[in-house]
């Protein structure tokens, strides 16, 4: 039993298209790129008088009887057709048997799959003539109106108008607007690809300057459409003499000037012009061109308007976000770094305005202990000021937080609880707070160029694409935690986020990246299906591959471009390569004696002598290695040994007050303790760090004037460029950086 509405095989056959186009009452011609006839339908062959078809062996020559006095015309807008524009218009046509009929056309590229134009589609029917004009300019404007509203761009929105206006409705078209107390001219679009010889009609960007009583001055000036009917019964003063000259050249017939007016303000105008360079049915503008030309303008005005606007939007908040960014990046040992930042592109037909400009996505790299350096890529949800906003709070928080040189892991779950801490407050219709925080994805690096180790710990962020010995492959990551913001009451983020070590090859190259660089929104009007995540990543490495053993800088750029479409999202790339040649390091352990800080100075000025560090910056650093060895050389001596239980059968054979002579004990207690001392060399510092077991942090202490110590401390925060210390697994690391230049 069939369904209610389902078609029987005859019912099938009867839709197929060239059933339907046989039956159309319109005619409808197809040529290709070469105005080759390929199909006609038998309303058109009734409609030109003329037999035959695509088979009859004539197609070549089938010009649909157009008269001789419109094939220009009808040739110049063949060429904006397969240039994939849109055409209405009317034509004189001469049927087969010699009648005149006036015939109403739409021309319309035909696409092949791929997106290129293969030919023409024109359609038609008999046209009034009496009305034939009211039609072309009422569709035209609508035309114009379509185009203009899905433009954000003042040079696009510009480019549309004279591409809809020429050939059609002029010949050439200017459009100049007002910046300050200048006129610059933005546009200049002549017919046939013609252009104006130098020296005569100012080009696109020169500044403008009508003589009093010029037509195009009057419009300014009175803020009112202006009419020239014809030329050669009017005069008017010339800018120049090549103007005057070139426009008696080209046989300048009409023209029409129109302001540029929206809000009170004048933003500057439009000028269309007719002349011999064609061969048009009235070769002259009339009252009525004029009011028409006078409503395009109105409607270029506010797209004009709209266009600055979105534009002076998009310039603030693309300068806010920025600012927001690091301004420069900071010169470190074994690490070259580029960056790159681009918003996302507008999605003019949603009118989200400035939404689409500005969102959360940043980087960072930020100078840590003894050269070491932090790195970081984020992205927070959404788009628009507040995620901006949200991104810099969050930047600055992980700035502050990478300072005590915690773990990533510990930086990670401590911006986890930031995250929460700003969200904003909400309240529910209880008063309940139901605050929601934001949702956002980062990874924090810590790279140490000397021993070339990476460590890190990832919050639901894309893993890195790692370049070496020309391959590219996603960093291989055990443990993604959770996006920042989004973990379940009562788990620790101790348990989320979890840091993993790698080692970086000589000469490796980590790209770090934010999900706009490969989730790209196809190009409009392509058609084309957009790639999956896999195929887009895979695209990528496929480009970076090629360009792996390239600057830094050639790798971003690279990465910039390789996925084809628009920028959907904003999106921001880092990328670091390590030194391909190892750095200078030295490093020694010794016991916390006192004796050992003469040896572990003289390590230093034999290390420094060996680098070639100024004698001058070499003795400071020494000076200062003494300081910093004594101190925990002092502070091992003071701190508490394991107490140690003696059990003897029969008691003790004397008072607490004698001396015990055990052999090995008081070996035990004083080579218990231990320090190391290692000195890194960079291109313009040396760094010191000092080992020690003892977890207590170093402060600087106010010593008396009588008193022996506490000065230490005092010292290296004084004569250092920088200093400061850091828990590690085994105790702390207590570092100084001294400039191998004089200050």
């Amino acid at each position: 039993m069939k369904r209610w509405g389902d078609l029987s095989q005859d019912a099938a056959d009867h839709l197929s298209a060239g059933a339907v186009l046989d039956q159309a009452e319109m005619a409808v011609v197809v040529t290709d790129r070469f105005s080759n006839l390929l199909y006609w339908n038998p309303f058109a062959e009734r409609l030109f008088g003329r037999g035959g078809g695509p088979d009859s062996g004539d197609g070549s020559d089938f010009s649909l009887g157009i008269m001789e006095k419109d094939n220009p015309l009808a040739v110049e807008l063949a060429k904006h057709v397969l240039k994939g524009g849109v055409w209405e218009g009317t034509f004189d046509v001469k049927r087969g048997d010699g009648t005149i009929i006036y015939v109403r056309a739409q021309a319309v590229p035909m696409r092949h799959p791929s997106g290129s134009v293969t030919g023409i589609v024109i359609t038609a029917r008999e046209a009034m003539r009496s009305n034939e004009r009211e039609k072309d300019r009422f569709g035209l404007l609508e035309r114009i109106g379509e185009r203009l509203a899905g433009s954000l761009y003042v040079e696009e929105t510009l480019k549309r108008v004279a591409e809809m206006l020429v050939p059609q409705f002029a010949d050439h078209c200017f459009i100049e607007l007002a910046e300050g107390d200048r006129l610059t001219r933005r546009v200049s679009t002549h017919v046939q690809g013609w252009s104006p010889p130098p020296d005569t009609w100012a080009p696109v960007g020169a500044e403008i300057r009508y003589p009093v009583g010029h037509y195009a001055e009057l419009a300014l000036r009175r803020q009112e459409t202006i009419l020239v009917e014809d030329f050669a019964q009017t005069t008017y003063p010339s800018p120049s003499e090549g103007s005057t000259r070139l426009a008696a050249e080209i046989g300048m017939t009409s023209a029409i000037v129109a302001p540029l007016c929206v809000r009170g303000e004048t933003l500057g105008l439009m000028y269309l012009g007719l002349s011999n360079l064609t061969d048009r049915r009235s070769p002259h503008y009339d009252t009525f061109d004029r009011d028409f030309v006078g409503a395009i303008a109105t409607r270029v005005a506010l797209a004009v308007d709209n266009a600055l606007l979105f534009e002076e939007e998009r310039h603030t908040a693309e300068s806010f976000q920025k600012h927001l960014l690091p301004r420069a990046l900071p010169q470190l040992d074994g690490l070259e770094i580029a960056v790159r930042y681009f918003p996302a592109a507008p999605l003019a037909s949603h009118g989200q305005g400035i939404q689409t400009q500005v969102g959360g996505d940043w980087y960072d790299v930020i100078p840590l202990s003894a050269g070491r350096v932090g790195i970081v890529i984020g992205d927070v949800e959404g788009r628009g000021a507040k995620a901006a906003a949200i991104m810099g709070q969050l930047r600055a928080a992980l700035r502050a937080f990478a300072q005590d040189d915690k773990p990533p892991a510990e930086i990670l779950a401590r911006l986890d609880e930031w995250t929460r801490i700003i969200a904003t407050p909400e309240q529910d219709e209880n008063g309940e707070d139901v605050s929601v925080p934001p949702i956002v994805t980062c990874q924090y690096l810590v790279y140490d160029a000397w021993s070339r180790q990476l460590s890190f710990a990832n919050a639901g962020h894309a893993p890195p694409l790692l370049l070496v010995d020309g391959t590219c492959v996603e960093l291989d990551i055990k443990e993604v935690g959770q996006p920042l913001g989004v973990r379940a009451k009562g788990l620790h983020a101790d348990l989320v986020y979890k840091e993993e070590t790698r080692t970086l090859p000589p000469g490796a190259a980590l790209l770090l990246y934010t999900d706009g660089l490969v989730d790209r929104r196809p190009m409009r009007d392509s058609g084309e299906r957009p790639p999956s995540d896999e195929e887009m990543l895979a695209l990528l490495c496929d480009k970076l591959v090629k360009v792996s053993r390239d600057s830094v800088e050639r790798i971003a750029d690279a990465a910039t471009v390789a996925v084809p479409g628009e920028i959907d999202d904003d999106m921001a790339i880092l990328v670091v390569r390590s030194s391909p040649a190892d750095l200078d390091v030295e490093e020694r352990t010794f016991p916390a004696q006192p004796i050992m800080v003469g040896e572990a100075r003289r390590m230093a000025a034999e290390a420094f002598d060996g680098w070639n560090v100024p004698e001058e910056r070499a003795e400071l650093a020494c000076l200062l290695v003494s300081e910093v060895v004594t101190n925990v050389v002092l502070h091992a001596a003071g701190a508490s040994v394991p107490r140690r239980e003696l059990v003897m059968d029969g008691g003790l054979p004397g008072g607490f007050e004698d001396s015990w002579d055990i052999p090995g004990f008081d070996d035990d207690i004083v080579n218990e303790k231990e320090f190391t001392l290692r000195l890194r060399r960079g291109r313009e510092s040396v760094w010191v760090e000092v080992f020690d077991q003892d977890l207590r942090l170093p402060r600087i202490r106010s010593a008396g004037e009588n008193d022996e110590g506490g000065r230490g401390l005092y010292l290296v925060d004084q004569l250092a460029r920088r200093w400061g210390s850091r828990p590690t697994t085994e105790g702390k690391a207590v570092w100084f950086e001294i400039p191998t230049k004089s200050r």
